[in-house]
């Protein structure tokens, strides 16, 4: 049986920590090695993005990630233009390895207002 993207991102959104907007920037704010990854394409980033963010598409996670934050224990926020993309990111440096991992599993207008 083939399971659809949204069976994909509900069962990878049970398995990680999803946050709402505020909650991660105060996350992001209290933390010192932090990383907010934008795993949208990179022409949706191209036109709008977060003052600190860095666009990974969620296609190169695993080759370009490791290269960027080599610490397991660093905070590593996703985040996408709605939650889905950002939930199956983080569950995959979940799997990686990667022990800080969170998805902001909101809208990306509503991250972009809180975090500049």
């Amino acid at each position: 049986m083939i399971r659809t993207a949204s069976e994909l991102i509900a069962e990878a959104q049970t398995k990680i920590d999803c946050l709402d907007v505020q909650t991660a920037k105060s996350l992001y704010e209290s933390s010192q090695n932090a990383f907010i990854i934008d795993v949208r394409e990179a022409d949706s980033a191209a036109t709008a993005k977060l003052v600190d963010s860095i666009n990974i598409s969620r296609g190169l996670i695993e080759m370009k990630v490791p290269k960027l934050c080599s610490d397991p224990d660093a905070l590593i926020l996703t985040h996408c233009a709605g939650g889905g993309r950002a939930s199956l990111a983080a569950f995959t440096l979940q799997e990686m390895g990667y022990k800080n991992v969170h998805a902001i599993t909101a809208k990306f207008q509503d991250i972009k207002d809180t975090f500049g």
